[in-house]
């Protein structure tokens, strides 16, 4: 199943929300769209920073972390930026395909 880890920022409203729902309200709410959608959240911190919060997640394929990603962002109470997360493995294979390219100039 593909990993995504998102790193969300809050809104002033979606601070507002926090601030009356609490971190554990927060998490159920998550975990309840991405079951909605056949995931599962692996982890759920907040931070200090650029960042408010990074969720590590699991969703059976990439258009269910796109739709989750554009219902999110049209709340407009979090800024967010989901990273697909490559296993070891993945990474092994990947190294081992053959790719034709041309570098620029060349």
């Amino acid at each position: 199943m593909p990993k995504f880890l998102i790193q969300a920022t809050y809104t002033t409203e979606g601070t507002k929300g926090l601030l009356r729902e609490g971190a554990s309200g927060r998490r159920a709410a998550v975990e309840q769209v991405v079951g909605g959608l056949g995931g599962s959240v692996e982890a759920m911190y907040f931070t200090f920073g650029e960042d408010d919060v990074m969720i590590i997640i699991d969703f059976p394929d990439p258009v269910s972390m796109a739709a989750v990603s554009l219902t999110v962002k049209a709340s407009g109470a979090l800024r967010t930026r989901a990273t697909p997360l490559l296993t070891l493995d993945e990474i092994d294979e990947a190294t081992r395909r053959q790719v034709s390219f041309r570098a620029p100039g060349e």
